[in-house]
């Protein structure tokens, strides 16, 4: 009943952001960004408040503060995530007006995709309790390597998920608008908006085995787990047009994000371990926002960076340039 309750919300809450909202497609200013950032957060805030109402959690724990804890902890790893949309945004050259189609079916694929990765691992961790040391063990790993890479960044046009998608899935040579396939001379074809989308899924889908496992640390009671990032992401779009704007003044926000999975990583580790302090959901909620707002006011008091510079680790992207589309013939193009 009350997963009934919260699928019926989101899915509300996803009706009125892509039919009233977003209904027109438009390049989405940063001004826009930021009001809806901060609707989505309220809308967060006000459920977590809600949650030891509708949610008693097991006996001893702490519903609100774990679920408060997880979206900070999903928040701030999904900003690397922004960063890597962003990079491929530029680099596939997706006008500003699409991208935030893209963005709507990559969170419900997301939403999706984490829900299933979830109970299954809950119900992994119920049966196989070393797990535990492995997601730790693994978000450690995942830290010192974001930390070592902090100064590079992935080139998409060369990456094997982006070859195989283009040898494996015919395609257009230019945008058709927003349409994701389209019929050309009797064939069904993608268009490269179609393959923005399987990368943009794709890239959260590695992104959630750092922030599933990350959350964990601090509870395993799906019901918050799931909770935590589906409120975290449904604010994701927003959350990117808002950083699109200022990305190239966050160049330290990747070394915070390295501590913040380390320390995870150290608390999953030795959360069985007896005779070791094991810090509660409140103290690492403060933990992982010291971190935070020291990382961002060490990046905006920096100097700007230089031009050509990468922010963070991110890579040369700005604004999206408008791809030039390949001019066919409009009665040939229909939609899938």
């Amino acid at each position: 009943m009350l997963y009934g309750i919260l699928a019926l919300v989101v899915i509300a809450l996803l009706a009125v952001d892509l039919l009233v909202v977003h209904k027109n497609p438009h390049a989405v200013t940063v001004r826009e960004a930021a009001t809806w950032t901060a609707i989505w957060v309220g809308v967060s805030i006000a459920f977590g408040l809600l949650v030891p109402f509708v949610h008693e959690g097991a006996p001893g724990s702490s519903p609100m503060a774990e679920y408060f804890t997880g979206y900070v902890i999903e928040k701030s790893l999904s900003v690397d995530n922004v960063f890597l949309f962003l990079l491929i945004f530029s680099v596939l050259a997706v006008p500003k007006e699409l991208q935030h189609r893209v963005l709507f079916y990559g969170v419900v694929g997301a939403i999706v995709m984490r829900t299933i990765l979830i109970f299954t691992g809950v119900a992994l961790i119920d049966r196989f309790e070393w797990l535990m040391f492995v997601f730790g063990a693994f978000l450690i790993y995942a830290g010192v390597k974001t930390f070592l890479q902090r100064e590079t960044h992935p080139d998409i046009s060369h990456s094997p998920i982006y070859q195989r998608i283009n040898k494996m899935l015919p395609t257009t040579d230019g945008y058709q608008g927003d349409r994701f396939f389209v019929r050309e001379g009797g064939r069904l074809l993608a268009t490269p908006l179609a393959v923005v989308l399987i990368l943009v899924e794709f890239t959260d889908l590695i992104f959630a085995m750092d922030s599933i496992p990350a959350i964990f640390a601090i509870t395993r009671d799906p019901f918050i787990v799931l909770t935590s990032n589906v409120f975290a992401i449904l604010g994701l779009r927003a959350l990117y047009f808002l950083l699109a704007g200022v990305a190239d003044r966050l160049r330290y926000l990747k070394t915070g994000l390295a501590i913040i999975l380390v320390y995870v990583g150290v608390k999953l580790f030795v959360e069985n371990i007896e005779g070791i302090f094991h810090p509660s959901p409140l103290q690492s909620l403060a933990v992982i926002t010291i971190v935070l707002t020291v990382t961002v006011v060490a990046s905006l008091r920096a100097e700007p960076l230089a031009e050509g510079e990468t922010p963070a680790g991110i890579g040369p992207f700005g604004p999206s340039a408008d791809r030039t589309e390949k001019q066919e013939p409009e009665a040939s193009a229909t939609d899938a």
